[in-house]
């Protein structure tokens, strides 16, 4: 029997099962992907994950800015 019965085409994932939305920064806390990029990343190609995966790191500080905290005041 050869590995090759056994190998898989895993699709690149930066997903670290942390999957929750911040509600300000609109991007996971765990991956960092948007929504929307989530949902259509099994039918992305190859090329477009690795720019997507490239671009995460620039994103952290979207979910510690300020701005992008969900008030606790109401509108009146």
């Amino acid at each position: 029997m050869t590995d090759d019965l056994w190998r898989r085409d895993e699709i690149e994932s930066p997903c670290t099962n942390i999957c929750q939305i911040h509600p300000g920064a609109r991007i996971c806390i765990g991956c960092l992907r948007t929504g929307e990029e989530i949902a259509a990343w099994s039918r992305l190609s190859a090329e477009r994950r690795r720019e997507i995966m490239a671009d995460l790191p620039s994103r952290a500080p979207r979910l510690r800015d300020p701005a992008n905290r969900p008030s606790r005041r109401r509108e009146r």
